[in-house]
């Protein structure tokens, strides 16, 4: 078995429009980012390919290469499966963590859960998906920005 984490962060910008977990959820802001911004698929990928020992999001997917811009982030986790698939390497479970002081996000959680898990060939309940706020402490409590970490168990 091998075991990655991954953590992303991105800043905020009124307008536009906010998407994590592959879902599109109403709030005035969105994420500032080269790609559509879903920091909670972008921490999932570096934990993945972390456990996976293929390095970072940034060394495959480089926010320089015009090829990504405003790329759904979940054609990025599915070209990160099919790298794992060319290795023999499984999706056992996956626990991610979405910190944000707004929106509520607790609503969007089930609908994040299934499209991680449909993108990861897993059945849902391998795949967690939980929300937190900071208590109005730092960044993501100033709503500046949102943040996420992953952890993921591979089989081989």
């Amino acid at each position: 078995m091998r075991i990655g984490q991954g953590f992303d962060a991105h800043a905020l910008q009124e307008g536009g429009t906010l998407i994590l977990g592959g879902v599109e959820i109403v709030h005035t802001h969105s994420l500032i980012a080269h790609s559509d911004g879903d920091v909670l698929l972008h921490a999932l990928c570096d934990a993945l390919l972390g456990a996976a020992s293929l390095g970072d999001i940034g060394r495959h997917f480089p926010d320089s290469d015009a090829a990504f811009g405003g790329i759904d982030s979940r054609e990025l986790l599915r070209k990160v499966m099919a790298q794992l698939d060319t290795r023999g390497l499984t999706v056992s479970s996956a626990d991610l963590t979405l910190v944000a002081q707004e929106p509520k996000l607790a609503p969007h959680v089930d609908n994040m859960r299934d499209n991680i898990a449909q993108d990861l060939q897993v059945d849902a309940a391998r795949v967690n998906v939980k929300a937190t706020t900071t208590e109005h402490l730092g960044f993501t409590g100033r709503k500046e920005g949102i943040a996420a970490f992953a952890v993921v168990l591979l089989d081989e």
